[in-house]
């Protein structure tokens, strides 16, 4: 199975940032623990009373991120899960080509370490600034040696031509002269034309024969027709880094599964072409409720690109590795389907006849629906395009009904953060919507008890942050429901009655507002206020 598709890859690479490829001190672990084990031969040893051969036999049926894990656990493991014999099988698996270890200086567990940071890396090139400095840097000058070596592996490199000397390609692609012959015989002749001016050779680079320029996939192509085939190539090259420092590759690979998902999408945000540019900041805008001091340096070194990904909660799930299972990969593809799918629900609300307010409150709402359905679909698969569109359009359906039940505006403002609006809008279940309704009901009938004309007086000697309460366009947040103040009495019971419905809890909505309004007219009447003297409640 190719690695991209094995559901290991991202925590793999996780495994392979803090890998060392130091082992000094572990033959000497080992000693220790083998004299530990000698002491109690008599006693059941587990796991480790098996036989290397058994282990082996066992771990084949591992992938290689278990296959890490259960290796450091402890020395003896670690040597056993480091077998030739388990790696070959998962560097075949993963790059295609079979590891040969009667040819390759190093182990296949080192191998298909170094060459599985390499193929992240090459793969994130486009987005990984720091690679791109290593390998861009010298232009048009070839990058350094050491990354050139791990180059030749690729057929399509997106760099200028190279220029080397012949010593040089002979070295790094492992070809004869003979293979350079058509190529340095062209040269010459191209030297001897009098209409053809060659470059200067720089007097340093005389004593190492003809310059010769070549396209990387033609180097590429030669190289393979030498080796004969990919897995000698790959063997060629491995051969070649074996006394190498990877140091570098390795800090530039620990730096990249630390910030892979925001390279991804600050590069998928920002380097799109102008017309496309233009469009996704449009919808990735619209009617979304943001600082618009924040995003003037939209694509600008300034910008804050974190800001911008908490705008979506789709954006915001992928900034933080939530998409995919952390593959950033098929992340970003559910990104991109999630923003094709708020195009066509943009031309489709812009077709209607609706207010501003109506059609930013349909957005809204219809994307935080589709979250809502999709959330755990989003966190372990690709959700395509299709999808997401087809959910959008079930979800603008229920919108509307919500809409209509609503009748206005305010009352649909009311209503949003009822937890039956938002079970209706995952469910399309048609007694969460009659539960609104009721629930518009009983505010309606609570603010008429309070606006009844034997109610003037309570009205006047209620203070305002109860008497708000008693409105019907006024939302009880959850932070009013808690403390013993008269405040939260009053919206715990109002709050108890607008969900239920049960009539006892209406009638001690109104013994708590008569008993408030019967406590300030006591207090004025201890003040001889006059006007209030001998009035009561009743």
């Amino acid at each position: 199975m190719a690695l991209e598709s094995e559901p290991w890859k991202r925590e793999l690479r996780e495994q392979f940032s803090l890998l060392s490829a130091c082992t000094l001190g572990v033959q000497e672990q080992e000693d220790c623990q083998h004299d530990e084990l000698q002491k109690h031969s008599g006693e059941n040893k587990g796991f480790l009373h098996l036989s290397d051969e058994v282990l082996i036999l066992i771990f084949k049926r591992l992938d290689a991120f278990s296959l890490l894990r259960i290796g450091s656990t402890c020395t003896t493991l670690f040597r056993v899960c480091s077998c030739n014999s388990l790696w070959t099988r998962h560097f075949q698996a993963s790059f295609g080509v079979p590891f040969s270890t009667a040819t390759c200086s190093t182990t296949a567990k080192e191998c298909f370490r170094l060459l599985f940071m390499w193929k992240t890396l090459y793969r994130s090139l486009h987005c990984n600034r720091s690679l791109q400095e290593k390998l861009f840097a010298e232009t048009p000058l070839p990058p350094h040696k050491y990354w050139t070596q791990w180059l030749v592996l690729e057929e399509n490199v997106p760099l200028p031509s190279v220029r080397l000397p012949c010593s040089e390609i002979v070295m790094l692609w492992g070809m004869g002269e003979a293979a350079l012959e058509e190529k340095i015989q062209v040269s010459q002749s191209a030297v001897l034309s009098p209409t053809l001016l060659p470059p200067p050779v720089p007097a340093e680079d005389e004593d190492e024969g003809n310059v010769l320029k070549f396209e990387w996939k033609d180097l590429h192509r030669m190289a393979l027709k030498h080796h004969g085939s990919e897995a000698e190539l790959y063997q060629y090259a491995l051969n070649q880094h074996a006394l190498n420092d990877h140091t570098e590759m390795e800090t530039l690979y620990w730096q990249y599964s630390q910030c892979r998902f925001q390279w991804l999408f600050t590069y998928w945000l920002f380097r799109q072409p102008a017309p496309f540019d233009r469009q996704l900041r449009c919808i990735y805008l619209q009617w979304r409720k943001h600082s618009k001091r924040k995003v003037a340096s939209w694509g600008g070194t300034l910008c804050d690109v974190r800001y911008l990904a908490t705008l979506h909660p789709v954006t915001n799930d992928y900034w933080r590795g939530k998409l995919a299972r952390g593959d950033e990969t098929v992340g970003i593809q559910t990104v991109e389907n999630y923003f094709s799918m708020c195009k066509s629900l943009v031309s489709w609300i812009l077709g209607r006849d609706w207010g501003r307010l109506k059609r930013r409150k349909v957005y809204e709402d219809t994307l935080d629906g589709v979250y809502r359905l999709l959330k755990r679909d989003m966190q372990n698969v690709l959700i395509e395009r299709g999808t997401f569109w087809q959910v959008a359009k079930m979800q603008m359906g229920r919108v509307c009904e919500l809409e209509e039940v609503a009748a206005n505006y305010v009352n649909w403002r009311i209503i949003e953060r009822l937890p039956y609006y938002r079970l209706y809008l995952v469910s399309g279940n048609a007694v969460y919507l009659e539960h609104v309704k009721c629930f518009l009901h009983r505010k309606r009938l609570v603010h008429s008890w309070i606006y009844q004309e034997e109610n003037a007086l309570i009205r006047q000697l209620l203070s305002d942050e109860l008497y708000s309460l008693l409105e019907y366009d006024t939302k009880i947040s959850q932070e009013c429901l808690h403390g013993d103040t008269l405040v939260a009495q009053l919206s715990r019971v109002i709050w108890l009655y607008l969900h239920s419905g049960q009539q006892p809890y209406m009638e001690a909505v109104k013994t708590l507002v008569l008993r408030c309004a019967q406590a300030n007219l006591d207090y004025y009447t201890t003040l001889s206020i006059p006007g209030w003297c001998g009035q009561t409640i009743g």
